[in-house]
């Protein structure tokens, strides 16, 4: 697991505050929404702010693959960091 992932679960948790969660809780490879870790749209607007102030990149709501990119801890990593490459 990558240290990007690790930092990904901790925003989650901090931006979302799920108390009751914590880092190793969260699959890298279980979906965000859903039946995974249950976020709603409102959790996606809140991690996209989030993630665009900590590593500064935007996640455009409007992109097709926006669904793709949040599908995961995993997916969420590689996007960000394709982004600063």
């Amino acid at each position: 697991m990558s240290s990007l992932e690790n930092e990904l679960k901790q925003l989650i948790i901090d931006s979302l505050d799920l108390e009751d969660i914590n880092v190793d809780e969260i699959d890298s490879q279980e979906p965000l929404f859903n039946e995974g870790l249950g976020l709603d749209s409102i959790d996606a607007l809140e991690l996209g702010l989030a993630i665009r102030k900590k590593y500064n990149v935007r996640i455009d709501a409007e992109k097709d693959d926006v669904v793709k990119i949040f599908g995961s801890v995993a997916a969420l990593a590689e996007f960000i960091e394709s982004e600063r490459n």
